[in-house]
């Protein structure tokens, strides 16, 4: 028997219940994992509170990110003690998910863990930090350095953000921070982030073509925020783009793409290929340092979930949120 956080529907309201279950209730897959950690994401806050249309299928195990322990394995890629991590692949959406003690998988939707990780600090990291580094590789790529000019971070106190201040602070970029909490901002300037902007200015709509600001941009939120970002990018400058937390639309003109050679690179972390998700996991590990492990994170209990799930959604959560299916 283990726990698991399961959630139900009945007349449109999702239920969110802690029950024993067996692993014979668990879904196919080839490797079967002791999860000691998850982490709480956007994304699980809109599938617990059923405010998104995140879950099609009841019941549902949610959690869209482990790390733990094989305890059995059909897989050559994997044997059991060896621990492993995982992220997207609809796991916690459309497969259960990681907030239970046990999760049955696909082999291919595992990553090992690298040197320098354990199952604690991979999910301080989770799909949040994991995102932000594919964002940090996508301006890169895009030729975004540090000394092109000031690189933008929307939603910087959440999950995905606080981790992209950080890498990008750590790799030399001078971060101006976006946040609609002032209180926020002494956790950000420990993080790394050089200056602020109110998410209230950040929010106004934009012309077709503002004043150059920025040579990079990682955003989480859409809407008019990204709207307004992309009029105001330097020329030649990207915007990584990886979340819809203000809004999926985008009200835009083809003026920055055409006139400044403005790049807009989307960032999808769900579906990732595995070289690079494993690069993405190793620059983490060689990169985030100790203190960012305590700094950026706090640790709950599955019990607390609902809960921090609700917070998260009405943006009261700063930081990661690590889940410690231990207790």
């Amino acid at each position: 028997m283990f726990k698991a956080l399961v959630l139900n529907q009945a007349d449109g309201n999702t239920t969110a219940d802690i029950r024993q279950l067996e692993t014979s209730d668990l879904p196919a897959g080839e490797v079967l994992v002791n999860i000691a950690y998850s982490s709480l994401n956007y994304k699980d806050g809109l599938a617990v509170t059923g405010t998104g249309k995140i879950i099609r299928s009841f019941p549902m195990v949610p959690g869209i990110d482990f790390a733990g322990t094989v305890a059995e394995s059909a897989s050559e890629r994997f044997q059991p003690g060896d621990h492993v991590i995982l992220t997207g692949w609809g796991v916690g959406e459309q497969h259960w998910g990681g907030y239970a003690q046990q999760a049955r998988v696909k082999a291919d939707w595992l990553v090992a863990m690298p040197a320098g990780l354990d199952a604690r600090k991979a999910m301080i990291i989770g799909t949040a930090g994991f995102t932000a580094m594919l964002c940090v590789m996508a301006l890169e790529e895009a030729g975004v350095k540090p000394e092109s000019g000031k690189v933008l971070v929307t939603g910087a106190a959440g999950g995905v953000g606080s981790v992209a201040v950080l890498l990008l602070a750590q790799r030399g970029y001078h971060v101006v921070a976006v946040t609609g909490r002032p209180e926020s901002h002494a956790f950000l300037t420990n993080l790394g982030a050089k200056e602020f902007i109110s998410r209230e200015t950040m929010s106004q709509p934009a012309r077709p073509l503002e004043t150059q600001r920025w040579a990079g941009a990682v955003d989480v939120v859409g809407g008019d925020i990204l709207a307004r970002v992309i009029a105001e990018m330097n020329y030649g400058g990207a915007v990584a783009a990886c979340g819809l937390a203000n809004s999926f639309k985008l009200n835009t003109t083809v003026m920055p793409f055409i006139l400044r050679n403005v790049s807009l690179r989307g960032v999808d972390s769900v579906s990732c290929p595995l070289e690079r998700r494993t690069r993405a996991w190793e620059c983490l590990a060689a990169e985030l340092p100790e203190s960012a492990y305590h700094d950026i994170g706090q640790t709950i209990a599955l019990e607390a979930v609902p809960q921090a799930a609700q917070d998260i959604v009405a943006g009261r959560i700063q930081g990661r949120v690590l889940v410690d299916l231990s207790q």
